[in-house]
């Protein structure tokens, strides 16, 4: 027997959802809905400096207003720190500390990655050299030949990427002591028994990272959906940086309609309903419609 569907809605508290998020968030539900699944909400602040007060519980109501509700207790990364020292620690020799700072790797000159971080040159692989204390934890990734991570995304298809040269030895704890982001989101899906990864296309670079990391750790590689991400008019991906406007709760009407846009966007074709209820009964099979379309072109492709 298969193991049981459990997916998450995993957002940050900098600031109030927008309209970006909710598309994330709306196809995560609707896929955990269509496999008859649960579906989990984390709320990730392990960026405590970038947390904005009071955001976490404003994004759980809007998210109830709007008939999303989490099937398991809420859980927050920033009081599950000795779950991450745990895993780091598991790690061993994989990882090592790290004294150059983020001018010296920029220096380095050996590119960016595809999320837009700086590529590491290796500096601190062999030891740290004299003089230089640790500023960061790093993950040890493959020598390149050894380096290739393939995954098939539920939505893009295929995909690979070479860590050795298309990230380098990534940040596992950063220099001003939070852990990272990568290391955070593997030891919590697995500790969170997350069989499903649906989220924005903005994330399928940290993909590989992240699978490199639960074989490390030893833990189960979730399946994956990476959604398109919202822009704005100039092309830019909609985020709170780029200003875009809150989805703010209010009346039934107010909800839908943030609702119809999030799945029109999705490639949902949705007429009004007359009910949140009723806009769920619709949406649930009008996803799975979707995405055996998308399947079907995709299998028929060169």
């Amino acid at each position: 027997m298969s193991n049981p569907y459990i997916g998450r809605f995993a957002p940050s508290p900098t600031g109030p959802l927008h309209a970006g998020s909710l598309v994330a968030a709306v196809a995560s539900y609707l896929d955990a809905r269509a496999h008859n699944g649960l579906w989990l909400v984390r709320i990730e602040d392990i960026d405590e400096g970038r947390s904005v007060p009071g955001a976490d519980h404003a994004i759980l109501a809007l998210l109830d207003s709007l008939g999303m509700h989490s099937d398991v207790e809420v859980v927050w990364q920033s009081r599950r720190k000795d779950l991450y020292a745990a895993a780091a620690d598991k790690l061993g020799a994989h990882a090592y500390p790290c004294g150059c700072n983020r001018r010296e790797i920029l220096d380095s000159r050996l590119g960016v990655a595809p999320d837009g971080a700086a590529i590491y040159p290796g500096t601190c692989r062999h030891g740290l050299a004299p003089g230089r204390s640790m500023r960061s934890l790093r993950l040890r990734v493959p020598e390149a030949g050894e380096d290739t991570i393939t995954f098939i995304d539920r939505f893009a298809g295929p995909r690979t990427q070479h860590l050795a040269h298309e990230s380098g030895d990534f940040v596992l704890k950063r220099a001003d002591g939070y852990w990272a982001y990568q290391l955070a989101v593997v030891v919590d899906d697995a500790e969170q028994g997350v069989t499903d990864i649906v989220r924005g296309a903005d994330l399928i670079d940290s993909t590989a990272r992240q699978i490199h990391l639960q074989r490390l750790l030893g833990v189960p590689t979730p399946r994956y959906l990476h959604v398109p991400v919202v822009r704005n008019a100039d092309g830019e991906k909609l985020s709170k940086q780029t200003g875009a406007l809150a989805v703010l709760p209010g009346d039934e009407g107010a909800a839908l309609d943030a609702l119809l846009h999030a799945a029109r966007f999705l490639g949902l074709p949705l007429e009004r309903p007359a009910s949140l209820a009723a806009f769920w009964q619709l949406a649930i099979p009008a996803w799975v419609a979707m995405l055996a379309e998308r399947e079907t072109r995709t299998l028929a492709l060169p």
